[in-house]
């Protein structure tokens, strides 16, 4: 399990983008949450960490899915409007957990019998207007290997970010002399 408090929309954007660049074919994430807490912004970060344009990444509430063409094809689905299983299975949500693409579900909540048993739970809660909290949680073998490299990936671009501020502040200092 990964916890962490996003302290902005842009570490959630940064969150989202980590993930994306360790994503392997076949993964699916089930992103569950409020309304507002942020799933489609950790889209928008994933979709970068594949390659895609952040820009071109919008909630896919009232077409239920967008599939965007990066490193990898992501397939971006939004079950909150579905009120049966059969709607689930009508678009063909089972279709989407290939081996040919990553798979992110917002509202996976809404029918956790449909998804894989081996993905990642991505659960965001609001912690302030502006701050975020986030678990990651594998569900099996597959879904486990993700969560650490996530972690691992997390944990060196935190250190470098450090490292860069760290250096700038010294830089700063000594230009300020």
């Amino acid at each position: 399990m990964l916890e962490l408090l996003l302290l902005s929309p842009t570490r959630t954007h940064v969150l989202g983008r980590t993930i994306g660049r360790v994503l392997r074919e076949g993964d699916v994430l089930a992103l569950t949450g409020d309304l507002g807490s942020g799933k489609t912004a950790l889209v928008r970060g994933i979709a970068t960490g594949l390659g895609v344009a952040s820009a071109t990444v919008s909630s896919p509430t009232f077409v239920l899915v967008h599939e965007y063409q990066g490193r990898l094809p992501l397939f971006h689905l939004d079950l909150y409007r579905l009120k049966e299983p059969t709607e689930a299975e009508a678009i063909g949500l089972s279709g989407y957990f290939t081996e040919f693409g990553v798979t992110a579900v917002e509202w996976a909540d809404r029918f956790p019998f449909l998804l894989p048993r081996d993905h990642l739970d991505i659960c965001l809660w609001h912690w302030s207007p502006t701050r975020r909290r986030a678990v990651l949680k594998a569900t099996g073998p597959r879904s486990a290997d993700l969560l650490h490299r996530i972690k691992r990936s997390w944990t060196s671009s935190r250190r470098r970010s450090r490292s860069f501020k760290s250096r700038r502040a010294v830089q700063g200092k000594v230009s300020g002399r």
